[in-house]
């Protein structure tokens, strides 16, 4: 359908509708609010990049993200972080401060600390995709490696060897060890050993602290719409429960395509917990991206490149970016604790590319912050799980609402918001943003909207639209 240019917004977006005869209603009633919208946009890793020639701290900073986990930091080339960078000589001394190597690790933690973002303390390894793997082996000695993680929680929490005072409450041990050969080359009970023995050494040196595990990656499979959990998740809470080990909280990971499948996995993870006799620890999915095809397959040695550019262009592209606000909305009703994103640097993953430049996820994700300033959250109906997805909220003095819309792989286009009892009763001003193919996210459209009027609205698929209103001025 052709347009004429000298159309105003409004006029447009009217046109636009008039192409669907039966546009999608959605409807935000603001006299019914459910609790607060949650902040699960925490991310892996940055912001500073590999080499320090980049930093991502500004853009961080603007999406005021509530956590950053520590996992695969700088990798394929680690330089911090993980426990062979920390502590370079595993027969040194973990009383004395000499045998640990804290600079770059500081560095980067520090960076994320002025990003006014919490840290989560992954103790272990990187993950190793090549043919000889040089760290991701089961401790000699376990009890020593718990002593070297006791030394980099007493540099960060207690300033020691030079250190902070950072406060990090959440340490987790080792990340995916079920994960074979690229994440552990021992079995089961080694990790089961490592978990126990360190989790032991924290709880019994520092009482207050988090401690968790195991990073899953793996979490089972459904059966006939019953979700069934892996033999290891299974053994892992057996040996947890039988020894009396801590487990504040229970940290799992998940790709795919399908952006309900978090919430339906947190709800069977959470009924696994509960009947293991840990109702109070934390559930966290703490690796989660888009997997485009929901396979792999694009990313092994064999692929031809353009089939991995392609994987990642989507994976970060206008689908990633639907695909991202659908399961932040989806997770505000599941068992979920925290959430972050995989990952926040550089490349592949990514919310920028290699270059530091914002990819559309970045703006999916900015728009979801958005959402968060008016956190009062208020439910939409006209929903299409799996399909489209919308949330609205409004700020505690009632001078401000918002809705957040993802079409992720619903065919219809053509969309009519309603608002029902605004927390005001003037005309209203309103702006969309928009994270699709075509659109620049950084240039709303902006109008006006009189007292019980419909705002109608196009949102090809994929795409993400943010919605926000205020009293019109005087």
């Amino acid at each position: 359908m052709r347009v004429p240019r000298l159309l105003g917004v409004t006029s447009l977006l009217f046109a636009l509708c008039k192409a669907s005869a039966d546009p999608l209603e959605l409807t935000a009633d603001f006299s019914q609010t459910s609790g607060a919208i949650r902040p699960l946009h925490g991310v892996n890793k940055g912001p500073l990049g590999p080499g320090g020639l980049i930093d991502l701290t500004a853009p961080f900073q603007e999406l005021r993200l509530p956590g950053v986990r520590l996992h695969d930091c700088h990798w394929p080339n680690p330089d911090v972080v993980d426990i062979h960078v920390v502590f370079p000589r595993f027969e040194a001394d973990p009383e004395d401060p000499r045998s640990y190597d804290f600079a770059a690790t500081d560095a980067y933690l520090e960076a994320i600390r002025k990003t006014g973002a919490s840290i989560v303390y992954r103790l272990g390894e990187s993950i190793e995709h090549t043919p000889i793997r040089r760290y991701v082996h089961p401790p000699k000695d376990p009890a020593k490696w718990a002593a070297i993680c006791l030394g980099i929680i007493r540099h960060y929490n207690e300033g020691w060897a030079q250190g902070h005072h950072w406060g990090i409450r959440y340490w987790e041990i080792w990340n995916e060890p079920e994960n074979r050969p690229a994440m552990w080359s021992g079995t089961d009970q080694d990790y089961f050993r490592l978990y126990a023995t360190t989790a032991r050494a924290i709880r019994e040196r520092y009482p207050d602290l988090k401690i968790g595990g195991p990073a899953v990656g793996a979490t089972g499979r459904f059966v006939k719409g019953e979700y069934q959990p892996t033999d290891f998740i299974v053994q892992f809470l057996e040996t947890c429960q039988r020894e009396g080990l801590p487990l504040d909280f229970f940290s799992w990971h998940g790709y795919t395509a399908d952006p309900e499948e978090y919430s339906v996995r947190a709800h069977g993870l959470r009924r696994l917990l509960d009947r293991h006799g840990f109702p109070r620890a934390e559930s966290h999915l703490n690796e989660w991206n888009f997997l485009p095809g929901n396979s792999w397959e694009a990313l092994s040695r064999s692929t031809p490149a353009e089939k991995r550019q392609e994987f990642y262009e989507t994976q970060f592209g206008a689908e990633g970016a639907a695909f991202l606000v659908m399961t932040l909305l989806s997770l505000q009703e599941a068992p979920v604790d925290h959430a972050y994103f995989f990952h926040g640097e550089l490349g592949g993953f990514g919310l920028f590319n290699e270059y530091g430049v914002p990819q559309k996820s970045f703006f999916a994700v900015r728009a979801f912050r958005h959402l968060l300033e008016t956190s009062e959250r208020v439910p939409v109906q006209g929903n299409r799980p799996g399909r489209l997805r919308a949330l609205a909220g409004r700020n505690a003095t009632g001078t401000a609402a918002t809705v957040l819309i993802a079409n992720y792989n619903e065919p219809e286009s053509a969309l009519s918001l309603r608002f029902l009892h605004l927390p005001w009763a003037t005309s209203s001003e309103w702006e969309v943003f928009r994270v699709d193919a075509t659109s620049n996210p950084n240039a709303p459209e902006r109008g006006r909207l009189k007292p019980g009027q419909s705002l109608p609205l196009s949102l090809p698929h994929p795409g993400v639209l943010l919605v926000r209103l205020r009293p019109q001025s005087q």
